[in-house]
């Protein structure tokens, strides 16, 4: 079926978009291309288009002088690394900082200034411009972007484009696949054109994704909305909203200036952009602010809500950037209330000190926080809150600073200790009143101005938090997150029944617990010390403890066989961490290592000399634990699970996390931010599982419902019975499609008859489609479904449900991975390769080296060039005739279209011949039997025209143009092999001699081409009558040549 829109037509819509509606210049590539009457570049690999930036370089900066002015722009131009990443940070630090010059002034003094190469203030005074089809040679190699943006001559963005095969494919990501996949050759041929730019498009016209030049393809992600108050309408094209909503010039340098870092994290620089929750709750609270700290303003900026891995701790950083360059350079104040969180946070900042302009600082005691606020404006600081308490002879805190240009951002700032109630806590020797943080901090820092984010909902009995922050500023819940990719579903399982504890001491532990609130951890009593100790000394019991080692072992050893990742498992004390540690060691030695740097499994937690014996093994510096949290991270690092009390509950970020186990009671926000440990993306990794061996479902439910009372859309977790029972769903669907055929005999088979089994089931999904479109459904239809079935899978391991089901879902994971193989459009992606997902292809079943079609389908794989006469006899004689006309199918597919590559005419005429015998075989004009012949005999074809060109003496290119003249049988009756063997091998002198860059998109070039050709056939007497198609032939094929020839004489 022919595509309904065409690529061009997709380039010229968003054209459209650009030039009229947000108001972009437009030049046409070739007409500005070297050579040109309107050139605008001396040569192919120039990507700046250097006058453009001249004259903005002028216009920006009238008071510097010229030869300064010279020398910036040489700056810009010249190379600084050979490392892309690095020289495109590099230029990105001239860009949004200035270029740093120095010159003399007629006193003869050296003066130190900048030069800009925009006016991010005014967006009018700068020059934006839309380029197609922007021709790009480096190394040999060359490229043609779809589209590119530049703004003063510098190429900003480049958009890559591709065109659905069919209105079916609108959904289907393998053509932004595609995109994304065109996009990283561009980056390894032509890399010096990326290393100006900010951002990276793609789009098929409806679907359409942006990230950065080192944004894996989970993390090119939709833009949502085109004013930042509200998802836009289904009816405006994805492709549409991206370009106005990234790409209208204020917020393209907006972005560009005050939302990109660079990120380095003992590996590869890392490029993040703001996701549009991030870039508009940003700016919301940014002006929230700026009428906060007015003279008419009540110092409260208000929250802001984006739950927990939709990336908050950046949106911090992104703020804290901004209001330093756009509110007077303010003082900003961190506060944390957990020392590993203020380490955390501080971290994230340090990485992005670019972007901030200034290096944060960590406040080690009041002293020093006083010190750091004595400045008059700036700096970043960190702090705990625990710092702002009073100390044992003070009745308030004292004043650090009376300065109205501080700016306080307190995370999680939905804690119960930022109130400004008081409690009375009771002390041997009497009462004592303590306040809440946000008493002491106003009394500290009494000008100050408070902003708080949060990544769970502000509690609707908590007037605390609106008393000191203010009102919500932007909520992005966990509904939109998980529909924009940006976190996983978590699912909740229940495995009470594995910790044995009786029900009469069960009821006394749930009293105690149920006395341990939350928001009194800091003012503890004896009593609830000793309530909590009851409850850890049970549930912590050597027998329990045995028993829990061997459950969670057996667990998440089944997790991994369908799900590549890590586990967490969370602990009531240090002393059960430790105890956990040794039982689980115990059964698995193996796991154990006295190295950081080595072993499957660690404890995390603090402690000092003075602890027992049997936790010191596990008390590791801050530097240790640093060590094995880059290995925790790392998806391919053989730790694959650690021990946990309290630390890395909060902030903590592995993405291959996927499974965490409580035993441990949490409540409130600290049971929400634990459990959002395992939401992250990573690959294709379905959904993140907790695992409850204690009860904490009475406190995820109370979460649940403050979540929704606050009007967050989704839930904190889903049950893993609705994993269940999708898996039960789709099983019963692709059994269905079996039906008629017993693959059941598959597990008594032998080995060989299993590999038969499978290559017959995979033959019997072929058949059940009465035509080739039927057929080619059929297969999607399946692949689909088994793909579906192995997510819902993976989440609902383990169970006995997915027990009894896992050897079938092997077999028909084995049987999609043949149909995969031969479904042309199928090539494997990089999310397959990298995917999280394990296929359950049991060795029982087939062996995990069943990759390739042809082993598939019983063959062995074929020399494709030659196309031997024992293969296609092979093929012939399989008993499964849908798949052996599937796999030739494909097979002379592909060959067709390397054959077309080279030799266009040769090309078009066997796939001419393939579509014949298909549509024969489609309309039911001939059987599978017939079919398969026709095709060995297309086959046989193929392998004879390889043998003429040797035959006639002439090279590949040569043999091209022969083809393309002897189209023509008259000519070939008038002339005879010598003449037209002759004539091509002008032909192709005539080619390389004329082939200039670009030729195929100008007119003027191609008259040229068309002439010298006409005058070649006229000259060797080519029958008058057929010229006109054989130029045309001769053209079609030299555009094949020309590239290289092209790239080579430049």
């Amino acid at each position: 079926m022919p595509a309904i829109i065409s690529e061009s037509e997709i380039e010229e819509a968003a054209l459209d978009i650009l030039v009229n509606d947000l108001g972009y210049g437009y030049r046409y590539g070739p007409d500005i291309a070297p050579g040109m009457p309107d050139q605008e570049r001396a040569g192919f690999s120039d990507v700046v288009l250097e006058k453009r930036l001249q004259d903005a370089i002028a216009t920006l900066n009238p008071d510097i002088p010229v030869q300064a002015r010279v020398e910036a722009l040489k700056k810009v131009i010249r190379e600084e690394s050979q490392d892309l990443v690095h020289s495109n940070r590099s230029f990105h630090n001239m860009l949004v900082n200035g270029v740093d010059v120095e010159y003399k002034k007629d006193s003869g003094q050296t003066t130190y200034d900048k030069v800009w190469l925009f006016d991010f203030e005014n967006f009018d005074n700068n020059d934006f411009l839309a380029v197609n089809q922007f021709t790009v040679v480096e190394d040999r190699h060359e490229r043609r972007p779809d589209v590119i943006l530049f703004v003063n001559g510098l190429p900003l963005v480049v958009i890559e484009l591709k065109k659905p095969d069919n209105m079916e494919n609108f959904e289907d990501n393998d053509l932004l696949d595609n995109a994304y996949n065109q996009l990283q050759t561009y980056k390894k041929e032509i890399p010096s054109l990326f290393r100006y730019n900010a951002i990276l498009a793609i789009s098929d016209g409806q679907d359409a994704r942006a990230g950065t030049l080192t944004s894996s393809r989970e993390w090119f992600l939709s833009w949502k909305t085109l004013d930042g108050e509200k998802i836009a309408e289904f009816l405006v094209p994805p492709m549409e909203v991206l370009l106005k909503g990234m790409c209208e010039p204020k917020i393209l340098l907006d972005l560009t200036c005050n939302f990109i870092v660079f990120e380095e994290n003992h590996g590869p620089i890392s490029k993040k952009l703001a996701r549009y929750h991030q870039y508009h709750a940003v700016n919301k609270a940014v002006e929230k602010t700026r009428i906060a700290v007015s003279a008419e303003g009540d110092r409260r900026c208000g929250v802001v809500w984006h739950t927990q891995g939709s990336g908050k701790s950046l949106s911090m950083v992104f703020y804290s950037g901004k209001i330093v360059q756009y509110l007077n350079n303010p003082t900003v104040v961190v506060i944390t209330d957990r020392n590993d969180l203020d380490g955390q946070l501080f971290e994230n900042f340090a990485r992005c000190h670019e972007l901030l302009r200034q290096t944060p600082v960590q406040a080690e005691n009041r002293n020093h926080l006083r010190q750091l606020l004595s400045v008059a404006s700036g700096g970043i600081i960190f702090t705990t809150i625990q710092k702002f308490l009073p100390g044992e002879d003070e009745d308030r805190f004292p004043v650090l600073s009376e300065r109205s240009n501080i700016v306080v951002i307190a995370d999680e700032a939905h804690r119960s200790q930022y109130g400004f109630d008081a409690k009375i806590t009771r002390k041997y020797d009497g009462a004592q009143i303590h306040y809440g943080f946000a008493k002491h901090m106003r009394d500290a820092l009494p000008e100050a101005s408070f902003i708080g984010f949060t990544g769970t909902p502000v509690e609707l009995e908590d007037r605390n938090t609106p008393a000191v922050f203010g009102d919500y500023i932007d909520i992005y819940d966990i509904e939109q997150a998980v529909r924009d990719n940006v976190t996983v579903p978590i699912y909740y399982e229940s495995r009470l029944s594995k910790l044995e504890i009786s029900n009469e001491v069960r009821e006394t532990l749930d009293s105690d617990f149920y006395g341990i609130t939350e928001g009194r951890e800091d003012y503890e009593t004896e009593e609830l010390k000793s309530r909590w100790s009851r409850l850890e000394a049970v549930v912590g019991s050597k027998d329990n403890l045995s028993k829990l080692a061997g459950d969670i072992i057996d667990h998440f050893e089944n997790r991994l066989e369908v799900l590549e990742g890590k586990g967490m498992i969370v602990c009531m004390s240090r002393r059960m961490c430790a105890d956990l540690y040794a039982e689980i060691t115990k059964l698995r030695p193996d796991w154990h290592d006295d190295n950081d740097l080595k072993g499957n499994i660690k404890v995390i937690i603090t402690g000092s000399a003075t602890d027992e014996s049997r936790l010191q093994p596990h008390i590791r510096s801050k530097t240790q634990r640093l060590k094995v949290r880059d290995r925790m991270q790392d998806p391919e690092d053989p730790l694959k699970i650690v021990i946990v009390c309290d630390m890395w509950l909060t902030g903590f970020d592995a993405p291959a996390l996927h499974t965490m186990y409580f035993i441990k009671w949490l409540t409130g926000h600290n049971l929400m931010q634990a459990i959002a440990r395992v939401n992250r993306v990573f690959g294709d990794k379905p959904g993140g599982l907790i695992v409850d061996y204690v009860g904490i479902l009475y406190d995820l439910k109370k979460a649940m419902n403050n979540y929704t009372e606050n009007g967050g859309r989704g839930d904190p977790a889903s049950f893993k019975e609705e994993a269940i029972a999708l898996m039960r769903e789709k099983y019963e669907i692709v059994k269905d499609m079996f039906h008629g055929f017993d693959y059941q005999r598959i597990f008594s088979a032998s080995p060989r008859e299993k590999l038969l089994i499978v290559r017959q089931g995979a033959d019997f999904i072929l058949s059940k489609g009465n035509t080739d479109k039927a057929m080619d459904d059929e297969k999607k239809r399946y692949i689909k479904h088994v793909a579906e079935l192995s997510k819902a899978l993976a989440l609902s391991k383990p169970h006995e449900e997915v027990d009894k089901i896992n050897e079938e879902v092997g077999y028909f994971q084995a049987v999609r991975s043949i149909l995969v193989k031969i479904d042309r459009s199928s090539a494997k992606s990089n999310r397959e390769v990298n995917s999280a997902i394990k296929n359950l292809v049991s060795r029982s079943i087939v062996t995990d080296e069943i990759i390739d079609i042809f082993d598939a389908a019983g063959l062995k794989k074929p020399d494709i060039s030659l196309l031997s006469e024992d293969f296609l006899d092979e093929v012939r004689s399989l008993p499964q005739k849908n798949l052996a006309y599937e796999v030739l199918k494909k097979l002379l597919n592909d060959e067709i279209k390397t054959r077309t590559r080279k030799n266009r005419i040769q090309g078009k005429s066997f796939a001419e011949m393939l579509e014949k015998s298909v549509n024969k075989y489609k309309n039911r004009s001939i059987d599978n039997v017939r079919i398969i012949e026709e095709l060995i005999e297309l086959a046989r074809k193929m392998r004879e025209a390889d043998l003429r060109g040797e035959d006639l003496g002439l090279t590949d290119e040569e043999l091209a143009f022969y083809d393309a003249l002897a189209a023509n049988e008259s000519a070939v009756d008038v002339l005879g092999d010598d003449t037209l063997r002759l004539m091509a091998e002008e032909l192709v002198r005539l080619i390389r001699q004329n082939a200039t860059i670009d030729w195929t998109l100008r007119k003027n070039v191609q008259a040229k081409m068309r002439v010298s050709i006409k005058r070649l056939l006229k000259r060797y007497g080519y029958p008058p009558d057929k010229q006109k198609i054989a130029t045309r032939n001769i053209l079609e094929q030299a555009e094949i040549v020309c590239r290289d020839a092209a790239v080579s004489a430049d």
